[in-house]
């Protein structure tokens, strides 16, 4: 934020009216009039807890004390810093785990949503002003690539993630890829499973577990299990290669009581050609003999054979491990190969039990 007023700053002597702010319809000054409607809207959403809808109100900018003239450039870039302001103490004093309304694409995000959504309207809309009044802009590029890890999960990414972004919002061009003329946040999916919550695990939270961090969680006993680093440390190779699908992914188990995560659970890939999808889950030590296996399971696979691709849900477990054989026999699902169990499943459920549950 500070480096992007300062940069707009050395041209407030300009007329930000009659100057169009990059490829954008807008005027540089109602571009900068919308980076601090956003922030404000951003804020509110979080602060008024709003689940059904934004908050209904609108930031207006007053003029001077006489209240004929329109405030200038430089009250609109004050206007601006006091608005990220707001947005931040708003953050700041959030629990992680309280979402808000926002449309795209599953209608809620939570506080590190709003965050990436506010920096990259402000490094955005700085980028489209600057150009229209011919100044050179450029944030950080460890910025740009967490904010593409964070809000743009499907996106391969590049040398350049400032470039990239820059492609992915369509305001630039990408060698070997097609214009991008229409794009939409990704905040991540959540999907209710009684006492717990799935939190679609993003590429960004993906990386800092596959690399030994919490990913953002506060887990219960300390640290997730093994199996959920490797499932993370998968969703990063797909996302670096550019196959990642991020509702085909990897979620967090997280406890509704206390905000503590308590497992991972996740797909192995999209559905196949025949629409089978497989499902994979581990609990931390400290939160097994609860039953929250079975719910997390009984929910993704529901969510799954809610989707038109899917017909199908399938589950493997070693012959040995009879607490997760359990498990999913609680969820529903029946067993198809492995000992004397028949069903279409042949040679891929060699050596393993193999359970499906259909639509």
């Amino acid at each position: 934020m500070a480096d992007a007023v300062a940069l707009l700053r050395t041209a407030t002597d300009r007329d930000w009216e009659a100057a169009r702010a990059g490829r954008l319809e807008w005027s540089c000054r109602y571009t900068a009039e919308h980076i601090a409607g956003d922030l404000i809207a951003y804020a509110g959403q979080l602060a008024g807890r709003a689940t059904e809808a934004y908050v209904p109100f609108e930031i207006t900018l007053d003029g001077t004390d006489d209240g004929l003239d329109p405030a200038d450039n430089e009250g609109v870039l004050h206007v601006v810093e006091t608005t990220g302001a707001l947005l931040a103490a708003t953050l700041r004093t959030t629990p992680r785990e309280v979402r808000a309304f926002h449309p795209y694409p599953f209608r809620s995000a939570d506080r590190e949503g709003f965050a990436a959504m506010g920096i990259t309207e402000v490094f955005l809309h700085t980028h489209d002003i600057a150009e229209g009044l011919g100044l050179a802009y450029e944030p950080p590029a460890e910025r740009c690539a967490d904010l593409l890890a964070r809000l743009f999960p499907h996106v391969r990414p590049d040398t350049d993630p400032w470039r990239t972004l820059l492609w992915a919002t369509g305001r630039g061009d990408l060698p070997g890829r097609a214009p991008v003329t229409e794009w939409r946040w990704r905040n991540n999916l959540v999907i209710p499973a009684g006492r717990l919550t799935l939190q679609g695990v993003t590429p960004a939270a993906a990386m800092d577990l596959a690399a030994g961090g919490d990913g953002g969680f506060a887990w219960a006993g300390g640290e997730p299990y093994q199996g959920t680093r490797d499932a993370a440390g998968m969703l990063v190779k797909a996302y670096e290669t550019g196959v990642h699908r991020p509702v085909w992914g990897v979620f967090v188990l997280v406890r509704r009581e206390d905000g503590r995560a308590v497992g991972g659970i996740g797909f192995h890939g999209v559905p196949d050609e025949k629409g089978r999808v497989e499902i994979g889950y581990d609990l931390v030590e400290a939160a097994r003999g609860h039953g929250y296996a079975t719910e997390g399971l009984r929910a993704l696979s529901g969510w799954a054979l809610g989707r038109e691709a899917v017909t199908s849900v399938r589950a493997t477990t070693e012959p040995e491990n009879t607490a997760s054989q359990a498990v999913i026999a609680r969820a529903g699902f029946t067993r198809i190969a492995g000992d004397e169990a028949e069903g279409e499943a042949g040679a891929e459920g060699a050596g393993q039990f193999v359970y499906e549950l259909r639509r």
